[in-house]
């Protein structure tokens, strides 16, 4: 099953002025990429610690929605442990009707102990029963006139969702994996797997990997579009070319450029500009 080359833009939310952002999302609006993404974390990552300025995820997404008329939009991903599944779902549902249908769903299990512990959230040691607890909830809502479910984490009796999403019979489901155990819930529930990051040699492996989970929950790998988020600092267009065309070759066809750097809106500006070669590595391919 061959999936189409498609391209987004990533600016995570952190670090970055409201002015900024909105202009990113222009651009991906107007500059004819496939979709445009922000993260969810509570505390900013990275070397420079967690005090710098950080939106909440799913507000940006409601803003993208009303910010933008075509690009499809996301969040690279969002971290199941911060909300209850039926919050999450209601919040997936609410902005898939804002963007009119535009709504891709990202999930992960979730990783960063700083925020767990400075927040008080509960729920890291056990990540991954947690996802897929919240997975079969979220499918159920968006699909199913009332919802039980008697989990191990998560209770919820004759749950009523309404409206229903837009997209039927839910927006593609992007779920970050890395780890076996999170792996086989990908190949499980994914429309889309998110590698978590790496160069192409890591892909590479980390693809076999993923290959045989789906062997093991009896799906075919081929179903499942692969995506990958990276950075490129803008000075030679050739190094993102090349490093694109190699992930293509690999299966990657969900490309996300990540903008690092204190010039988010420049460098957006310089892959749009980019965009048409970019463009042109499926048909060379074929």
């Amino acid at each position: 099953m061959a999936h189409p080359l498609r391209f987004g833009l990533k600016a995570s939310g952190q670090g970055i002025t409201i002015e900024e952002l909105r202009a990113v999302w222009r651009i991906a609006d107007e500059g004819g990429f496939d979709h445009v993404w922000d993260f969810d974390h509570l505390a900013s990552i990275g070397p420079a610690g967690p005090d710098r300025p950080i939106y909440e995820g799913w507000a940006l997404q409601a803003a993208m929605a009303e910010a933008t008329k075509r690009v499809r939009i996301g969040c690279l991903v969002t971290g199941n442990t911060y909300r209850h599944p039926v919050v999450l779902a209601k919040l997936a549902v609410t902005v898939d009707h804002l963007s009119g249908g535009r709504l891709e769903f990202g999930i992960g299990a979730a990783w960063a102990e700083i925020e767990h512990q400075m927040y008080g959230i509960e729920g890291l040691d056990h990540r991954v029963g947690r996802l897929s607890e919240s997975l079969q909830i979220i499918k159920s809502l968006f699909t199913q006139e009332r919802t039980d479910f008697d989990g191990r984490y998560y209770h919820i009796t004759d749950a009523i969702a309404n409206p229903k999403p837009i997209q039927k019979p839910y927006p593609p489901i992007w779920i970050g994996a890395q780890g076996d155990s999170t792996l086989r819930l990908t190949a499980r529930h994914a429309d889309v797997w998110n590698i978590s990051g790496g160069d192409p040699e890591f892909v590479q492996e980390i693809i076999k990997k993923f290959d045989a989970a789906c062997g093991e929950v009896g799906r075919d790998p081929a179903e499942v579009r692969r995506s990958l988020q990276f950075g490129w600092d803008g000075k030679d267009r050739s190094e993102l070319l090349e490093l694109s065309g190699k992930l293509f070759e690999l299966g990657v066809t969900e490309q996300v450029v990540y903008l690092r750097g204190d010039q988010p809106v420049r460098l957006a500006e310089k892959i749009a500009e980019a965009l048409p070669d970019l463009r042109r590595l499926q048909r060379v391919a074929s």
